[in-house]
C-alpha cells in the first residue's frame, strides 16, 4: 500500500478514510474519526465495524471530537494513550536513562524505568528499535568514545569517559564498534590498512574502500581523483592500499549492486554512526529491492515516529551508497527528495530496481 502522508499537518480526507478502512495502526495518533450517527469517536485502527463514509468526520484530537458532542469508543479508548504510544514512551524513558548513565544500566533497572517486566521490556525495546537494550547501550557508549577521541582526550580518558569502566570491557567490543583500534582512530586511521579502488558504473565513478572487517565506504562521484582525496581526508594517516585482484572482485560485486544484478544482504560492512543512525541504517537494509518507504515509515519502524527529520539526516550521513539503500526512501507522496549522490542517480537506481 502506498504510504500515507501522516507526517503532514493536514492529511487529505481520502488518505484518512483509507487508513480507517485498513484499520491502519500506523495512523493512530495522527487523527481521530467520529461517527455522527452513533455519537462515538475512534482511532483509525479501531476494530469496530466500519461506518458509512457520509456519517464520518475527522478530528485532529480528542478535545475537538468531544467539543462536537462525541464520546470516546469503549473498544479503542481514543481518549487514552494507545499501547503503541505507551510502549514508545517506555522505550524513550529507557533510552534517556542509558544516555544519562555513566555505566550501562542493568536490564532490571531499564525495565523498572519503563514500568514493564524484564522479559516484556526486552521484547518491546527490540521490536521498536531493532536492537537489544545492550546493543543500544554499546552503540551509545561507542558514540561517546568517538566524541572523546575527536576532542583530543587520551585513549584511557576516552574509555572511562565513555562509561566502559575498564580497559578490558572496552577492548572486548572496540573493534566491532570502531572498526580499528581507538588509538588508530584518534590518529586519523594511523596504523589501519584500508584497501580501495575506483570503478566505473553506468551512474559514474564509484569508490569502494574496506578494512579487514568489511566495506567502510561506497561513494559515487564524477571525479575519481576527488573521491580518493575525500577518502584520504577522512583517514589522513591510514595506510591506503590500491586494489589487488581479490579486492577487484569486491568492487565488481558493488558495481553489480548499482547495475541491479547483485544483492547487498550478505555484503560485510564496517561502518560507524551514532546509535540513532545505526538504527535507521538497519531499517533501510530491510527495505526490499523494488520497494520504497517514506521517512515517516522509517521513523515509525524504529520507534521514533516524530523523528522524521532526524531520519532524513541519518539517510544523508550514510557512508555506503547502495549497500545501505537510502535511495529507497522517498517522500510520503512518492516524490524523490534529496540524495547525497544526486537525485538523478536516485531515480535511476529506483527505476532499474522496479524493472527487476
Amino acid at each position: 500500500m502506498t504510504a500515507l502522508p501522516y507526517e503532514t499537518l493536514t492529511p487529505s480526507d481520502d488518505a484518512m478514510w483509507s487508513a480507517v478502512l485498513d484499520h491502519d495502526a500506523t495512523a493512530d495518533g495522527t487523527f481521530l474519526y467520529g461517527v455522527m450517527t452513533t455519537g462515538v469517536y475512534c482511532r483509525p485502527s479501531c476494530p469496530s465495524r466500519r461506518p458509512l463514509r457520509t456519517n464520518v468526520r475527522f478530528f485532529a484530537e480528542a478535545a475537538s471530537a468531544q467539543a462536537a458532542g462525541l464520546r470516546a469508543c469503549k473498544r479503542c479508548h481514543p481518549d487514552q494513550a494507545s499501547i503503541a504510544e505507551r510502549h514508545a514512551g517506555a522505550v524513550s524513558r529507557a533510552c534517556a536513562l542509558i544516555d544519562a548513565s555513566e555505566e550501562l544500566p542493568s536490564l532490571g533497572a531499564l525495565a523498572d524505568a519503563a514500568d514493564l517486566s524484564r522479559f516484556h521490556f526486552h521484547r518491546v525495546f527490540k521490536a521498536l528499535t531493532g536492537v537489544t537494550p545492550k546493543a543500544y547501550g554499546e552503540a551509545h557508549r561507542a558514540e561517546r568514545l568517538r566524541g572523546e577521541l575527536d576532542d583530543g582526550a587520551s585513549v584511557t580518558q576516552a574509555i572511562y569517559g565513555a562509561g566502559f569502566g575498564s580497559n578490558g570491557r572496552f577492548y572486548a567490543v572496540s573493534n566491532h564498534r570502531l572498526g580499528m583500534k581507538p588509538s588508530d582512530y584518534q590518529k586519523g586511521g594511523a596504523g589501519a590498512a584500508i584497501r580501495f579502488a575506483v570503478g566505473q558504473t553506468s551512474l559514474g565513478a564509484i569508490l569502494v574502500a574496506a578494512t579487514d572487517k568489511g566495506v567502510c565506504a561506497i561513494q559515487f562521484g564524477d571525479d575519481p581523483d576527488a573521491l580518493v582525496r575525500a577518502l584520504q581526508d577522512r583517514f589522513p594517516k591510514a595506510e591506503l592500499i590500491g586494489a589487488d585482484a581479490g579486492f577487484e572482485a569486491l568492487v565488481a560485486r558493488v558495481v553489480g549492486l548499482v547495475e541491479g544484478s547483485a544483492d547487498a544482504a550478505d555484503l560485510p560492512l564496517d561502518i560507524q554512526g551514532t546509535a540513532f543512525q545505526e538504527r535507521v541504517w538497519r531499517a533501510l537494509r530491510d527495505i526490499p529491492k523494488g520497494s520504497t518507504a517514506s521517512y515517516a515509515d522509517i521513523a515509525a519502524r524504529i520507534g521514533a515516529p516524530k523523528a522524521v527529520r532526524a531520519v532524513a539526516q541519518a539517510c544523508a550521513a550514510n557512508p555506503t551508497a547502495v549497500a545501505i539503500p537510502c535511495h529507497r526512501v522517498v517522500r510520503s507522496d512518492g516524490a524523490l527528495s534529496g540524495y547525497r549522490w544526486g537525485v538523478e542517480r536516485k531515480r535511476a537506481l529506483l527505476q532499474r530496481e522496479a524493472a527487476i
